[in-house]
């Protein structure tokens, strides 16, 4: 009998595939010490962003 694979609780809270299959995640930086940032600069880091980097080691512990 072969176990199903579990997926990893912490990336499935960071990470999302999207239909096609991308993944995306939150942009850093947008939380905190707002004040002191331009508004350019906070609009600049709202919202979604692709991920580039070790998209295989992601999607894997995604179980995905």
């Amino acid at each position: 009998m072969t176990m199903k694979m579990k997926t990893n609780r912490s990336t499935a809270k960071r990470f999302r595939i999207t239909r096609k299959g991308k993944l995306i995640h939150r942009k850093a930086t947008g939380n905190h010490m707002l004040t002191k940032k331009s508004g350019s600069r906070r609009r600049r880091v709202e919202g979604m962003s692709e991920v580039t980097a070790e998209r295989k080691k992601i999607k894997r512990l995604l179980g995905a």
